[in-house]
């Protein structure tokens, strides 16, 4: 199992379109992703799981991946997060 955290930093948090580019992202590693909050777990790959997580601009998560590509899914997570989720 590998952790990382990472703010979110584009304006709009976790809406729709940034939290579909996150789980088809996700979808893309046969290991388990999931992110905490201060409030809730999410399963990376679900968008209404990430949805349901109402992660705002300037919130911290942190990423959990198990898996035999978790490392290789954790760095992906990351960078997709830090290129701004598509906005």
């Amino acid at each position: 199992m590998v952790k990382a955290k990472v703010v979110i930093r584009n304006l709009t948090g976790l809406h729709l379109r940034p939290a579909g580019i996150l789980c088809n992202k996700a979808i893309l590693y046969k290991s388990k992703i999931q992110f905490q909050t201060d409030r809730t777990t999410a399963n990376a790959k679900s968008v209404l799981s990430v949805l349901g997580a109402c992660v705002k601009s300037g919130d911290e998560i942190e990423f959990i991946c198990e898996g035999e590509d978790e490392q290789e899914a954790l760095d992906s997570m990351i960078k997709v997060v830090e290129d701004g989720l598509g906005e």
